[in-house]
């Protein structure tokens, strides 16, 4: 039976491990929101993992929830990380791009003065919107949001488009591939939830118009890149950014069942609920998905090392992201292999700033 050491195909790939980097903000971008040189040094330092998944990475100007957030929509930003795929590879690792748009996850101050843009304008819960920025003092923290923008239909195709030569651009900048950023209440899952997305017309109402803003950009992305090389991820109960489902299961099972008929390489189950409580509810979103998904699955939210085991051995997922402990262990394959020790993730640095908090964890030799 597979363990997390065992190797696996993933499309093209040949994956030494089943252990990923999971996608996460760290907020670092320098001006043009480009790629900052020391995230050369820390997807480096990563590379051990079977797959990197990058930090959400913003399709166009105004598709940004945290500010310094890096982008894939210049030059500049395409050979920002051509740097870092560079160290990647040379290191022997292998790095999807998460592609990212915020929706209504956003502020005009973060957005050259652009309100955000959301399925519907819903504007009555901006409290409950998770949007960043860092201060002049150098303090990153939480800002208000402001109201979005229903989008045009215009609006709808020059999206699709960004995530299409958003895809491009990540392969000419050297990514194996590249990952929909659908979780976390953002653009894509606020088009999937009937309680933010009221259109009336071909993307909203039913379910089959709901699911049509991701089928349209996944088959814009498969058109360029391939199937091969793209994956989804999705967190279908996720409270976070309020981009609620009163049916989640119904929801799900259907995308699920539209990116298997579509050949998506991948689909990245998260539960993202795990992240202030213990939640339990992991089962009913593999129920969700698995039967409905004949591609590769990877699992992520409060598991541990232990139970990722468990659930690779069972074969519920084919691979396992950490988060929050591959912040704080640089090494982390080396470190389940040994059973520990591992560092302890420190309170700094997770959101913007310097060094501190983002490649000073030290590895085992260290």
């Amino acid at each position: 039976m597979p363990t997390l050491f065992s190797p696996i195909k993933l499309g093209s790939l040949e994956l030494p491990n089943r252990i990923v980097l999971a996608p996460m903000t760290r907020s670092r971008a320098v001006a043009g929101d480009v790629p900052a040189s020391m995230s050369i040094s820390y997807y480096g330092q990563r590379a051990s993992a079977g797959l990197l998944i990058t930090e959400g990475t913003s399709v166009s100007p105004r598709s940004c929830a945290f500010e310094k957030a890096p982008g894939i929509y210049t030059e500049d930003q395409i050979r920002g990380w051509q740097k870092i795929t560079d160290e990647v590879h040379r290191k022997g690792g292998r790095i999807f791009m998460q592609l990212w748009h915020g929706g209504r996850a956003g502020a005009y101050t973060i957005l050259n003065g652009y309100p955000p843009l959301s399925p519907s304008g819903l504007n009555d819960d901006l409290d409950s919107l998770n949007v960043y920025g860092q201060l002049a003092s150098g303090y990153y923290t939480k800002i208000v949001a402001t109201p979005s923008q229903a989008m045009t239909i215009a609006d709808i195709e020059q999206t699709i488009e960004a995530f299409r030569i958003g895809a491009i651009n990540a392969i000419k900048a050297g990514m194996d591939g590249v990952e929909f950023h659908g979780a976390n209440g953002y653009l894509i899952q606020q088009f999937l939830s009937p309680v933010v997305n009221r259109r009336e017309d071909d993307y909203g109402g039913s379910l089959e118009n709901r699911l049509r803003f991701l089928k349209k950009i996944t088959q814009a992305v498969i058109g360029e890149v391939g199937a091969h090389r793209l994956g989804v991820r999705f967190s279908p109960t996720a409270t976070y950014n309020n981009a609620l489902d009163p049916n989640p299961s119904e929801t799900y099972s259907a995308v699920a069942k539209m990116l298997s008929d579509l050949g998506v390489l991948y689909i990245h189950l998260t539960d993202t609920n795990a992240w202030a409580k213990e939640s339990k509810e992991m089962p009913q979103l593999i129920e969700m998905i698995k039967p409905n998904y004949q591609g590769v699955l990877i699992g992520n939210g409060g598991i541990t090392p232990e139970t990722a085991t468990n659930y690779i051995t069972r074969g519920t997922f084919d691979l396992i992201s950490f988060g929050r402990l591959f912040i704080a262990n640089p090494d982390l394959p080396e470190r389940i292999k040994q059973g520990g020790i591992y560092n302890e993730l420190r309170s700094v640095g997770w959101w913007g700033g310097n060094e501190e908090g983002y490649i000073d964890y030290p590895s085992l030799p260290e």
